[in-house]
């Protein structure tokens, strides 16, 4: 049986919504963390301008597979193998970044890792999105972001809900700037940097 996540089915319409916003003249996607693959081929699916190249961990790669197959896109690209500590990343250069739901799971230096390796794949005045919670000045924006937070933490310490601000400044840092920052459904943001001509290397006050 392919893998299912709930969450994707709820989420997927708002997301949708911001990348018809952002993704007019983009080509290639590189998704990081395509889970279980149904955000893969639903965005593949209302998106057919796009090549849509899923990544993970290898021990995902099953499920993903189950979901392409069952879509036959021809526009969704079967899973890399993605380990987002080791670079080179396997992946040659793309438009847009595209990832939901990998912040709150990857330790903080796997995060780090993450934004290090965006400027070696994202071409000029490409684009990151990224789909979530955050905390604001070091606050939860809900109750159950902060139940969500405590959930996470007892299961994997390495885990957590991210502070906006933090990981703002790792976008900079790699060259980014913020495009938009769009309250989602359930307490989530969905956050859209683009690649600056000039690397920027402070957070923004």
């Amino acid at each position: 049986m392919k893998p299912h996540s709930e969450s994707c089915e709820r989420n997927r319409e708002p997301i949708l919504a911001v990348l018809r916003d952002h993704f007019h003249g983009i080509g290639q996607v590189l998704e990081i963390g395509s889970g279980t693959g149904q955000h893969a081929v639903y965005f593949g699916a209302a998106l057919p301008h796009l090549t849509w190249q899923t990544s993970d961990l290898r021990e995902h790669h099953d499920g993903i597979r189950q979901w392409l197959a069952e879509a036959a896109l021809p526009n969704v690209l079967p899973p890399l193998a993605l380990d987002v500590a080791a670079r080179p990343w396997p992946v040659p250069q793309v438009d847009a970044v595209f990832s939901a739901n990998t912040m709150h799971i990857m330790a903080w230096e796997r995060v780090q890792d993450f934004f290090a390796g965006l400027p070696q794949v994202l071409g000029p005045a490409g684009l990151l999105v990224v789909y979530g919670p955050f905390n604001y000045d070091g606050r939860y924006t809900s109750e159950s972001n902060a139940r969500f937070d405590a959930w996470l933490k007892a299961r994997d310490a390495r885990s957590a809900v991210r502070d906006f601000a933090a990981v703002d400044e790792l976008a900079q840092s790699a060259g980014l700037r913020l495009l938009e920052d769009r309250a989602m459904p359930a307490n989530n943001r969905c956050l859209v940097w683009r690649r600056a001509e000039v690397p920027v290397a402070t957070a923004s006050a």
